[in-house]
């Protein structure tokens, strides 16, 4: 497996006014998932597709996240720790979709990883 970029996410200020940022800016159109209130889909045109939300108030600065799919979360976050990365968020569930988790790397650099579901 390539382990390519699958999906990116925006941590935002104002989800509104982003979103009328980039889709003047990028002619991406969005949606609000049904079962995620306040979570905003990307759609792009092609992929990866992305998502969108008002960056949590514990979080230090607004952010583009990318995620890398992997094909299984709990062996890449073992593979994390022996080269000498830190887990920061084990492997979560997002219902019906798959899992994600967050580590950083050996330069302090957050990297989110996706692991699908079936």
């Amino acid at each position: 497996m390539a382990n390519h970029v699958c999906y990116f996410e925006l941590m935002v200020g104002d989800t509104a006014k982003s979103q009328a940022f980039y889709g003047s800016v990028f002619d991406w159109k969005f949606s609000e998932y049904d079962n995620m209130p306040g979570y905003i889909a990307i759609d792009t045109g092609k992929e990866p597709m992305g998502g969108m939300m008002k960056k949590p108030e514990h979080v230090p600065a607004n952010a583009l996240s990318i995620y890398f799919l992997v094909d299984n979360i709990d062996e890449t976050l073992g593979k994390v720790k022996e080269a000498g990365g830190q887990v920061l968020v084990d492997r979560t569930e997002i219902p019906n979709i798959g899992w994600w988790a967050l580590f950083m790397d050996i330069d302090q650099i957050p990297v989110m990883i996706y692991e699908n579901k079936g």
